[in-house]
C-alpha cells in the first residue's frame, strides 16, 4: 500500500483515476487502521482490483456537496454510521448529549447526525437515485430487524424500512462484499441476490428467496 484511500477529487486525480468503482461514506474520520471498518473494507475492495474512495464525516446540513463531490461510482455506494451506533455516540444512558466524539479529530462533537445511516442514505439516493446503496456497520447490523429504540422508547421497523438503501450487509463484511462486487457487475444484479450471504433486503417476493 503506497497510498491512502482517496477522500477528495484531487486525491483521486493524483492517482490517475478517471472514475471510481466504489465510494464508501462513514460517520467516523478516515483512519487507515484495521480497527476502523471502512478502512478494512476499502482495502479489501482495493485488493480485488477496484478503485475505492472514502468520504469521511460528510456535511449533511448543507446542499449535499460532500456526497456529490466524487461523482457516481461504477458499482455502488457503501454507507456506515461508523464504529458505534450514532445514537450511542451522541447520548449517554441517561439521554444526555455527549460533548466529545472519540472518532472525530480532536474529539469534537457534532460531525455526524442522529441515525447517521438513514440520513446519509437519504442524501445519496436524492443525488444518485439509480445507483445501488449498501449499508453496513454496527448501526445497520443491529437494526436490520424490528428493534426497540431506547432513545425514542418504541419499537422501530428494520432500518431498511426507514431508509432507501438497496441492501444491508451485517457482521464482518469481507465475504458478502466479495459476492456483491461480482453480482453488481452483472446486467441484472437483483436476480443474483440469493447467491450472497450475510445480506438483508426488502422484497415482496419472499418465496423466491425463502421457498
Amino acid at each position: 500500500m503506497d497510498h491512502f484511500l482517496p477522500t477528495t477529487k484531487k486525491e483521486v486525480e493524483s492517482l490517475g483515476w478517471d472514475a471510481l468503482d466504489v465510494i464508501l461514506i462513514s460517520g467516523d474520520a478516515y483512519v487507515d487502521h484495521p480497527s476502523f471498518g471502512p478502512a478494512v473494507i476499502g482495502r479489501w475492495l482495493e485488493a480485488m482490483g477496484l478503485k475505492v474512495a472514502i468520504v469521511p464525516q460528510p456535511n449533511w446540513q448543507d446542499d449535499g456537496r460532500d456526497f456529490a463531490k466524487l461523482g457516481r461510482p461504477r458499482l455502488f455506494f457503501g454507507i456506515t454510521a461508523g464504529n458505534m451506533d450514532s445514537m450511542v455516540n451522541h447520548y449517554t444512558a441517561t439521554k444526555r448529549l455527549r460533548h466529545d466524539d472519540a472518532y472525530t479529530p480532536g474529539g469534537r462533537h457534532g460531525f455526524r447526525p442522529d441515525y447517521a445511516t438513514i440520513v446519509y442514505t437519504q442524501w445519496v439516493k436524492r443525488l444518485f437515485p439509480d445507483t445501488p446503496v449498501v449499508i453496513g456497520g454496527i448501526e445497520a447490523s443491529l437494526r436490520r430487524l424490528s428493534h426497540y429504540d431506547y432513545w425514542q422508547d418504541k419499537l422501530r421497523p428494520s432500518i431498511l424500512m426507514d431508509c432507501p438503501a438497496d441492501l444491508l450487509v451485517y457482521g464482518m463484511a469481507e465475504r458478502p462484499m466479495t459476492d456483491l462486487v461480482r453480482i453488481f457487475r452483472t446486467d441484472n444484479w437483483r436476480e443474483h441476490l440469493h447467491e450472497c450471504s450475510q445480506i438483508a433486503f426488502i422484497t415482496d417476493d419472499y418465496k423466491k428467496y425463502c421457498g
